[in-house]
């Protein structure tokens, strides 16, 4: 192995060698904790909002402005994966002229996509607010939140190609420690802003902008200080037309997989909207509080994505369907207790956010109706993450829009009309993850996703 590989650590040498379990974990942690702060500084926000501020600014901070926020944002995640597919792989391969050329693609296609997200979410958010159905009350606090966010939507672009970069190369701690300086500074900024300066929800957009930048300055100075092939140079900015060609062909499959997401849950929280503010609040809470579970499953699917992806390269193909079934056993066994913690604990999370009585019981009735079935979601991030390790992205994207997005905007249209109630909605979740889990098993099994990149890659055929 060359010197600059060998000088990010165990990272690579372990993803591609070690005892499977153990190297999942420590990736795992590392990635969980730094969602979790990443979580915890969008939860401070509402905390704080719905404490001092009010139950409308916590509708404002969250419902549709965080509906609209996650469409672009969860975009360009998906499109950065395709990214850390592709280092991975090459990292995996040790080639590291093309980890280098990789790295400078990717940043420069986050400078692009940055500036259209910026002038796209300033012209636009305020009309989708208004489509959306967002009601008076809320939409004064919904515009201005909304529009600080995006006046610095570059930071959070930045971080998350600059910590994808770091993962696929197995340095999954780094990005941890900036989120954790980030959450600190938000922590700070949003009681200084908002709870001492009584700035309302403008203190709160100001301090989650402001946050961001620093973990953005932050991974920028770790790609920048850098000996290794990973290294980024200002001057060497540049994309190369087939990396980037890549990039695209499997980060954009996942980028539109987010935003069919996202346009199905717009959807949906138009439809939560007609309810009225109090079912609002208690959604925007709901969401918080559920936030912590998908942040433990993105963190499972980060992690199988680039324990694949550097398996895949480096032609190790009985490690790759090993390393998938241990990352099943383990994220679906956290997926139950997760479910059984928040069954007994749900009442006191809700406390967090307000004291309203009528906002914690209909927060309750939604938690209770769907927490129990967050392990029908476990196999969809799970098989997804792994397929999409070796490249495959474009047939798991259809299979989660058609499963999970197609299936619960008809769920929507056709049978919330005949029952217009909360739980009607709410039954849409388990429904479409219950049906996309079986598509997504089917689809693994088979495998003939293996052998067609196998064969695509031009590597030594998989062992019968």
């Amino acid at each position: 192995m060359s010197n600059a590989i060998r000088e990010t650590g165990e990272g690579a040498n372990g993803i591609t060698s070690g005892v499977i379990w153990k190297q999942l974990l420590s990736f795992f942690f590392p990635i969980l904790l730094g969602i979790f702060f990443q979580q915890l500084y969008n939860t401070v926000d509402a905390v704080v909002v719905g404490q001092f501020v009010g139950k409308e600014a916590l509708a404002a901070v969250g419902g549709s402005t965080g509906t609209l926020i996650n469409l672009l944002i969860g975009f360009f995640v998906g499109l950065s994966s395709g990214a850390t597919v592709i280092i991975s792989q090459f990292y995996g391969g040790q080639q590291e002229e093309q980890v280098s050329k990789a790295v400078h693609t990717a940043a420069s296609l986050s400078l692009v996509v940055a500036m259209l997200f910026t002038i796209a979410g300033l012209a636009f958010s305020v009309p989708a607010l208004r489509a959306m159905g967002t009601p008076e009350d809320i939409m004064g606090h919904a515009t201005i939140y909304i529009q600080v966010y995006f006046a610095g939507i570059i930071f959070p672009i930045i971080y998350n190609m600059g910590s994808g970069i770091l993962r696929a190369v197995g340095d999954s701690k780094r990005p941890l420690y900036f989120l954790i300086v980030s959450c600190m500074v938000n922590v700070v900024l949003d009681i200084l802003l908002v709870a001492i300066f009584k700035m309302g929800v403008l203190g709160a957009a100001l301090a989650t902008v402001l946050s961001q930048a620093a973990s953005a300055v932050l991974v920028l100075m770790a790609l920048t200080k850098t000996p290794a092939c990973y290294r980024l140079d200002r001057e060497r900015l540049a994309m190369d037309r087939k990396i980037l060609g890549d990039i695209i062909r499997i980060g954009c499959p996942a980028g539109l997989q987010s935003v069919m997401y996202s346009a199905s849950n717009i959807i949906i929280q138009a439809t939560i909207n007609t309810f009225g503010t109090n079912i609002i609040a208690a959604y925007t809470a709901y969401g918080k509080i559920d936030g912590f579970y998908w942040m433990i499953m993105s963190a499972f699917g980060v992690s199988i994505t680039t324990f694949v992806g550097q398996n895949f390269g480096a032609q190790l193909y009985g490690r790759i369907r090993k390393s998938v079934r241990v990352c099943l056993a383990m994220a679906m066994g956290t997926a139950i207790g997760i479910s059984i913690l928040l069954m007994f604990a749900g009442p006191y999370c809700y406390r967090l956010f307000t004291t309203d009585a009528e906002v914690i019981a209909d927060g309750m009735r939604m938690l209770r109706q769907l927490v129990p079935f967050y392990f029908t979601y476990v196999c969809i991030e799970i098989l997804a993450g792994a397929v999409r390790g070796t490249g495959d992205s474009f047939i798991p994207m259809v299979m989660t829009c058609l499963g999970v997005c197609v299936l619960r905007v008809a769920w929507i249209w056709i049978a919330v009309p005949y029952n217009p109630v909360i739980d009607t909605v709410l039954f849409s979740y388990p429904l479409t993850w219950s049906f996309t889990s079986v598509l997504f098993i089917i689809y693994y099994l088979q495998g003939g996703w293996l052998r067609r990149r196998i064969q695509q890659m031009g590597f030594r055929p998989e062992e019968r």
